[in-house]
């Protein structure tokens, strides 16, 4: 008994994915048409990008609310570009680089300024949708090419291309986390801070290698956002902070910091993706939506504590 419900507790995220499937599909048999599945997929992707490297940071016991500045930034600075020149290799170099710069930014502050990130990322979440709105002059950036939006709508084998980044995206993380050093000083940093400083660590540039992460993921969902749209809106991004710290705390992720996985990450995505798709499939109003996936946290968040004790 003791045994199954260890096994219950390891994949526990997995058991409510399945779970959840399940349920809507019984509810709305449309939910496993191929074209709904691989819909479903495509909407997550984004989410799931942002989720992964909120994930690094979410290890460390820290926080970043700005990604979805981020998103809409990169989204704006790589249409620019691409209505000014034409070049999606410098389109894309140029979002990540400034999601990067963006993440180095909130990296020093939390950890040289030894400032909450809470307080750190609002600030900057705050600071980049402005610049955003400077930059674009609160109108949407359009007439981008079809090299630009192949990213987001192309498949590859009947593949939804995003589906295909996101799938890179989440190997070289995993690889990451999972088999180098410094993926082991993430998740000794989250464990005990102090410690980890005491034996030796740079703790100081590990923060800022996470927020780095962090901000590079919300620039590639920018550029899958706005090629996939094919336009670029001073508003793209927003909430989207929420939903990427849902997916990691439904993956199983302590907010707390050391303990986690990317791969409980992706599935935290799924299950908030699968719920969204749900529940527009059985035309629930989006108002209720909000409700409901707000309850689903917090059951998640509860039983994860109530599990550690």
């Amino acid at each position: 008994m003791d045994k199954l419900k260890s096994v219950i507790i390891k994949f526990k995220s997995l058991i409510g994915l399945l779970a959840l499937c399940v349920i809507i599909s019984i509810i709305t048999p449309r939910f496993l048409n191929v074209n709904n599945l691989l819909n479903v997929l495509t909407q997550v992707s984004v989410n799931a990008v942002i989720a992964i490297g909120m994930s690094y940071v979410i290890l460390t016991g820290g926080i970043d609310l700005s990604v979805g500045s981020i998103l809409a930034i990169t989204g704006a600075i790589s249409a620019s570009i691409i209505v000014k020149s034409n070049s999606v290799f410098l389109a894309i170099i140029a979002a990540i680089i400034i999601g990067a710069l963006i993440g180095a930014f909130n990296g020093i502050i939390v950890s040289k300024g030894k400032i909450q990130p809470f307080i750190v990322t609002l600030a900057a979440m705050t600071i980049f949708r402005g610049v955003t709105y400077v930059y674009t002059n609160g109108t949407p950036i359009s007439g981008l090419g079809r090299d630009f939006t192949f990213i987001g709508n192309a498949k590859v084998i009947g593949i939804p291309f995003p589906v295909v980044i996101t799938l890179i995206v989440f190997l070289i993380a995993y690889y990451i986390i999972n088999e180098t050093r410094f993926g082991r000083y993430v998740y000794a940093l989250g464990g005990n801070e102090d410690s980890t400083r005491l034996s030796g660590i740079n703790t100081d540039r590990i923060k800022m290698i996470v927020y780095i992460v962090s901000g590079i993921a919300a620039a590639i969902s920018g550029i899958i956002v706005t090629s996939r749209i094919g336009s670029a809106s001073p508003n793209a991004g927003s909430g989207y902070e929420l939903d990427a710290i849902a997916a990691v705390v439904l993956g199983g992720t302590s907010l707390s910091g050391g303990e986690g996985s990317i791969t409980g990450t992706i599935i935290g995505a799924m299950i908030i993706g699968v719920l969204n798709n749900g529940l527009n499939l059985m035309n629930v109003s989006p108002f209720y939506q909000s409700i409901v996936k707000g309850l689903v946290i917090l059951l998640a968040v509860l039983i994860d504590k109530r599990n550690k004790k």
